[in-house]
């Protein structure tokens, strides 16, 4: 281990001792075990590194509250940029599963690019972790036994909104997203429990990724009048986008929600526009969680910054390698024994506890959330333990 990442384990512990926080327990980090190989493929330029190195501090977090070990074992790392370029993952992937020999291949971001490495994982049976990539493909007709998730399927807090809108007495409602497939699962997940629940979905309406020209949308939603709009969009499209739904005046008469990636990362830059947007999603900000509190405490003392969502898939990536570690004492060579502890561990998340399904995607809670500020606010559980139906399937 270098001085540097001895001397912030250090820090580490010394700030969680002075704010009374407990280390992570001795089950996911068991004595002993040898050196295991971490393939870190995710985005470190471009329009997603934020969010790469917010995986990435997250994943090393938890080796480092760990003594340097997960399960056990001291950790390697090897690290390839992404770009979020679905063309070169599979090359990418490659490199890490066949030139470095990785005991597990952790990322990514880009859902393109989260596809292309599950069709390697599934052609070499090498053990992937997905922190963030939400096609549903990934648990859905790609699932395999040696492939995870720890973040969400695009369907969960998408799914989680329709009941709220419905609760909130809407009836007829508007969408819009880009038009890919994370954006159409979005408002297929919506749409599913909405009408479920007695809604209608009068007009879906999408427009070319990553067109952020929102003003004829904006438009046609004034004329339709609906009780509310649903949408899908994230990063630099969401801050324009609520920006041009306040500008516009729709604010005001038209109640806007969406998943929580509307407002996750961009309240900054959205200001007064985002104010009081209700959004769903699987943490949120002022959750009443020990573990949450620990692990922002710890995250602030190492990073100097706030965790976000991003961070916490990370953290439990590692969470759930080390769990099949221990069981396995750090011989990865059990294969079966390791993916089935991993397949059975309850992990103790900043988010809440949340288990695998049999899909291996988590089951959670998914919130409702409030923009206060610079924050979004938890206001309740908008779904109990959330399960994806993982259609497709057969595993």
């Amino acid at each position: 281990m270098s001085h540097e990442v001895s001397r912030r384990q250090f820090l580490l512990s010394s700030a969680a001792v002075a704010a009374g926080l407990a280390l992570p327990s001795a089950p996911l980090f068991a004595q002993g075990a040898k050196k295991v190989r971490v393939g870190l493929m995710l985005p470190y330029t471009g329009t997603y590194a934020a969010l790469g190195n917010a995986i990435t501090n997250g994943f090393k977090l938890a080796v480092e509250q760990g003594g340097g070990k997960l399960g056990g074992s001291e950790v390697e790392y090897f690290t390839v940029d992404d770009e979020s370029d679905a063309a070169k993952a599979p090359e990418n992937a490659n490199k890490l599963i066949k030139r470095d020999n990785v005991d597990v291949l952790v990322g990514t971001v880009h859902s393109g690019v989260a596809l292309a490495m599950t069709r390697v994982a599934r052609e070499t049976k090498a053990l992937l972790i997905v922190p963030n990539a939400g096609a549903d493909e990934i648990t859905g007709p790609l699932c395999a036994p040696n492939i995870f998730r720890t973040s969400f399927s695009a369907w969960q807090p998408a799914y989680a909104m329709g009941n709220v809108m419905a609760e909130r007495k809407h009836k007829n409602v508007v969408t819009l997203s880009w038009k890919y497939s994370f954006g159409e699962q979005s408002v297929a997940g919506f749409k599913e429990a909405f009408e479920k629940a007695g809604g209608k979905v009068v007009k879906e309406l999408y427009l070319p990724f990553p067109n952020v020209e929102f003003q004829p949308y904006l438009t046609e939603i004034a004329a339709l009048k609906p009780d509310a709009v649903f949408v899908f969009f994230a990063g630099g499209g969401a801050v324009k986008f609520v920006r041009d739904y306040a500008a516009a005046g729709l604010k005001s008469t038209i109640p806007l929600y969406g998943s929580g990636f509307l407002t996750d990362g961009t309240l900054e830059a959205q200001g007064e526009a985002a104010e009081g947007l209700l959004t769903t999603l699987h943490y949120a900000d002022g959750l009443d969680i020990p573990k949450d509190k620990e692990f922002r405490a710890a995250y602030a003392a190492a990073f100097k910054m706030q965790p976000d969502v991003y961070a916490v898939q990370g953290y439990d990536a590692a969470q759930l390698f080390a769990a099949g570690l221990a069981a396995v004492k750090g011989d990865v060579d059990k294969r079966d024994e390791l993916v089935k502890a991993m397949e059975s561990a309850t992990i103790d998340s900043p988010r809440g506890k949340f288990t695998l399904s049999k899909a291996h995607n988590p089951v959670q809670d998914i919130y409702l959330r409030k923009v206060e500020g610079k924050e979004n606010k938890v206001v309740s559980v908008a779904a109990k333990a959330l399960a994806d139906p993982a259609r497709g399937c057969r595993m």
